[in-house]
């Protein structure tokens, strides 16, 4: 069985080389690493080229390629039966590629989700993690929608689905994985193919993210209740601080919500095995209110901004998507 490994890539030079060191130790060898550039200028091609001796690797430059794009290009070109994709800026466990091909030898798997784990290097990089990203234990299997950090299909199930949407910029994986479940697949879970990614160093860079998270979430019509919440959840809330004068129970409730807010983010920081001394565990409890409320910020922000682009295209009168198939391409 052969395996192409792919990735897209833009201006990785400062993050690309763990990822390309740590593909060069798996206990699983890829038989072919296929990894398109978008318009790099920063000497990440120079980085590429250095490494075509140690491992399998062709190099595709495709400027101006978008994530979706940059994929597609790569597992159009990708020799491999099967396609495992990753991302720049994350660092693969030794096992991560034997864990994740070694399901599809069952002949009537057809695609593989892997897991991913946050490689900070700050303290708020550790509550950042601790704030946005699961737990092993949190994960319900049935349920989750693998980040195309770490997961494995068929070529042939991405040439049924159509391959990764080209017309997002951003959530591109989660739509390429519901298409995936609407053909009736199930993702096989392997919580031990596992990548391990830096969080963002900075809040604005955080909030960006976030931002356009959530903007991908608007364009792409995902997540609709769950946006609805969130704001129904804030209205009521500043609406009980303001009350609280008149009413201080409310403001009891409210220091109910945000103790209910950030309780699984310390649970998970309390899990934590990064040796932090507790000057560094105090500046972690302390990030991490702050980490969520920008989140939901920056999410408030951008999924207004990501409807507003498909209403203007007149998208609401097309096929979805999720619910009709593939070849839905945008109004431009």
């Amino acid at each position: 069985m052969m395996v192409s490994v792919v990735c897209t890539v833009l201006n990785e030079a400062g993050s690309l080389a763990e990822l390309l060191k740590s593909l060069a130790m798996q206990s699983r060898a890829p038989d072919d690493v296929v990894i398109v550039d978008g318009g790099s200028t920063d000497g990440t091609l120079d980085l590429l080229r250095r490494y075509v001796s140690r491992l399998p690797l062709r190099v595709i430059e495709s400027p101006g390629a978008n994530i979706a794009q940059g994929r597609n290009t790569a597992i159009r070109a990708a020799i491999g039966e099967v396609i495992a994709v990753t991302d720049a800026g994350v660092r693969a466990s030794p096992q991560w590629l034997e864990e994740l091909v070694n399901p599809f030898e069952t002949s009537d798997v057809e695609a593989v989700a892997g897991f991913f784990a946050a490689g900070p290097r700050s303290t708020f990089e550790m509550a950042l993690g601790a704030t946005v990203l699961p737990l092993v234990e949190d994960i319900s299997p049935e349920r989750f929608l693998p980040s195309s950090r770490s997961v494995a299909f068929r070529k042939a199930l991405w040439e049924r689905v159509g391959g990764y949407p080209e017309w997002l910029d951003y959530c591109e994986d989660l739509v390429f994985d519901l298409r995936i479940k609407r053909l009736g697949v199930s993702f096989v879970w392997r919580q031990n193919a596992l990548v391990y990614f830096r969080p963002r160093g900075s809040m604005g860079a955080f909030f960006k993210q976030y931002y356009l998270y959530a903007r991908g979430d608007g364009k792409a019509d995902l997540w609709l209740k769950r946006h609805i919440i969130r704001y129904a959840v804030y209205l009521l809330a500043a609406l009980a601080v303001l009350a609280g004068a008149a009413y201080p129970v409310l403001w009891g409730a409210v220091g109910i919500g945000i103790a209910a807010y950030v309780f699984h983010p310390y649970q998970r920081l309390s899990k934590s095995r990064s040796g932090m001394g507790v000057q560094q565990r105090l500046a972690a409890i302390a990030w991490v209110p702050l980490i969520r409320l920008t989140g939901d910020v920056a999410k408030m922000l951008g999924y207004p901004v990501g409807r507003w682009w498909r209403f203007r295209r007149r998208i609401e009168g097309l096929k979805s998507p999720i619910v009709g198939g593939c070849g839905w391409p945008p109004i431009v």
